[in-house]
């Protein structure tokens, strides 16, 4: 006797032996069986009709980062700067006058510039002020905080933006260090209950593997212990990999014979923990952001004289690369601007000379601005891009701007990467943009921006490359095939049920679409009593 069984429904396996199904057994959190025949179960559910594909994973986002906006000003959708500076004075009245105001989410584009310190000084009441944009590659605070900040030096790869009166409050890439110096290391209670409510927001989506990129250290990292964060929040209802940055690695000192010689203590990396919690890759920033225009680019920006810059020089970035490669981790290299992709490629070339690892998966995240030569030198030296669809719509207009006519069609590519042979798993980036997959899907097939813009028609991929994208594609890029991505028997039985089937639905719904429950190894982590798949009465 199995423990359930999930009948009448319309199965996206994922698995090319067994593509549809009409129901799937399930036993001790594994999938037992596609349409089987004479099982007898200890719960039988009818999904009435309702569509099963497998769970959700999203390959790029900031677990903390986001659960930690829930509770800040939400900046996202402002109109205006006189807006922003409503919202900080209304927050900055519920709080003592030695608190942070803090706010997230604020995008200068849609704004009409960044906020200036003398303004949030006068929202603020004295108060210090906080605010994070959404690119997460810039932040802009108040006169309070700058004078804890002092004269303290900019950090290579980062500036501190001045006008005729001298610093204005915003502080692009590495110069958010400044801030953070003073901000950070976040608690570990609080840290834990930022992923948790994060964790609870993700199980509503379908998701049930999040890759969290970036913990540790630097700008964006919260704490020094933030590994032990996802530990003490857990159990939690998703599945998590965490990638350390670069700046959390240091030099060991083993054995001369031994490889190893950049990494954790102890020896840890890529691959260390369990089915729940996991080290993925080493992440390391080479450059900034197309938004904020920080990007390191070929050409300058349409709308701004200026190629971006990277994040530190390029031979110490390169060496971080090269040292964690030859100690055995992969390797998540950030780089947005076709010039950081470059520099990537040639890292990831020059690794594989001095160690070959031919079965490393070795990641570029973003790669928003490629060519068609960079194309098949990632096929080439088997390095997987990571894209966010979904930023087409919610910032493609901005994008569009800095980067001018001839080169917007090639922004955030799926198509043109999947020609060239290379998987591309889906992703969010959150809480840059909305990170439902659902959203992502629809971004992949339609690639429109928010002014309704088509941008490169030939990106875009049918729904079930989409689809395939966040399931088998992310597990893929995770090193889970074997376990998990698709519903195939002996897999972990993490699935989602959905109101509408994805593969007849017109894309404009695909977003849309109802996600009626969520089951992590076959218990549900979101549902409703109406189809019996209650989490509470399950548990």
């Amino acid at each position: 006797m199995i423990d359930l069984l999930l009948t009448d429904a319309v199965v996206h396996t994922l698995d090319e032996g067994h593509p549809r199904a009409r129901s799937v057994a399930i036993h001790q959190g594994r999938v037992f069986a596609l349409d089987p025949e004479g099982v007898r179960a200890r719960r039988e559910i009818d999904l009435q009709g309702a569509t099963v594909v497998p769970g959700f994973g999203d390959a790029h986002n900031h677990m903390a980062w986001f659960g930690q906006s829930l509770e800040e000003i939400a900046l996202a959708g402002l109109p205006d700067l006189e807006a922003l500076y409503a919202a900080v004075a209304e927050r900055a009245a519920t709080l003592p006058g030695d608190a942070w105001v803090v706010g997230s989410g604020y995008d200068d584009t849609t704004l009409g510039g960044h906020p200036h310190r003398r303004e949030l000084d006068r929202a603020a009441g004295g108060r210090k002020v906080w605010l994070k944009h959404r690119s997460g590659h810039v932040c802009t605070v108040n006169s309070p905080v700058l004078a804890l900040i002092g004269d303290r030096p900019v950090p290579e790869g980062g500036v501190v933006v001045t006008d005729a009166d001298g610093p204005t409050g915003t502080l692009e890439e590495q110069a958010q260090n400044l801030v953070g110096a003073l901000a950070v290391p976040h608690p570990l209670a609080d840290l834990s209950a930022a992923i948790r409510r994060a964790a609870a927001v993700y199980a509503s989506e379908g998701l049930t593997h999040v890759t969290e990129c970036g913990v540790g250290g630097g700008w964006i990292g919260r704490s020094g212990l933030e590994l032990g964060a996802y530990q003490q929040a857990g159990p939690l209802p998703v599945r998590v990999q965490v990638m350390p940055v670069s700046d959390a690695l240091h030099p060991l000192r083993g054995h001369t014979t031994d490889p190893d010689r950049f990494g954790l203590d102890l020896g840890l990396r890529t691959g260390f923990g369990d089915d729940m919690l996991r080290l993925g890759p080493m992440k390391i920033f080479l450059d900034g952001s197309l938004v904020a225009r920080t990007a390191a680019m070929l050409h300058p920006f349409c709308d701004r004289h200026s190629h971006g810059y990277l994040q530190d020089d390029a031979e110490q970035l390169r060496r971080r690369v090269v040292d964690a490669h030859v100690s055995g981790w992969t390797v998540a290299a950030h780089a947005i601007g076709d010039r950081a992709v470059d520099l990537a490629l040639d890292t990831f070339a020059e690794a594989q000379e001095e160690r070959p690892r031919p079965e490393v998966r070795h990641r570029i995240e973003h790669a928003a601005v490629t060519t068609e030569a960079q194309i098949a030198r990632m096929a080439e030296l088997r390095v997987t891009p990571v894209p966010q669809a979904r930023f087409l719509y919610e910032i493609g207009d901005t994008m569009a701007a800095a980067v001018g006519p001839e080169r917007a069609d090639a922004l955030y590519r799926v198509g043109g990467f999947h020609r060239a042979g290379l998987r591309v798993p889906g992703s969010s980036d959150r809480p840059v943009a909305l990170g439902a997959p659902l959203l992502g899907i629809q971004s992949m097939v339609q690639r429109r921006t928010r002014d309704g813009t088509v941008l490169g028609p030939d990106e875009r991929v049918p729904v079930e490359a989409a689809l395939r994208a966040y399931t088998l594609d992310a597990a893929w890029i995770a090193g889970d095939e074997r376990v998990r991505g698709s519903l195939t028997p002996g897999k972990h039985a993490d699935l989602v049920v959905l109101g509408d089937d994805l593969l007849s639905l017109p894309a404009d719904r695909i977003g849309a679409t109802q996600v009626v429950a969520t089951l992590l190894g076959g218990r549900p982590t979101h549902g409703s009593t109406t189809l019996g798949l209650d989490p509470e009465e399950m548990s």
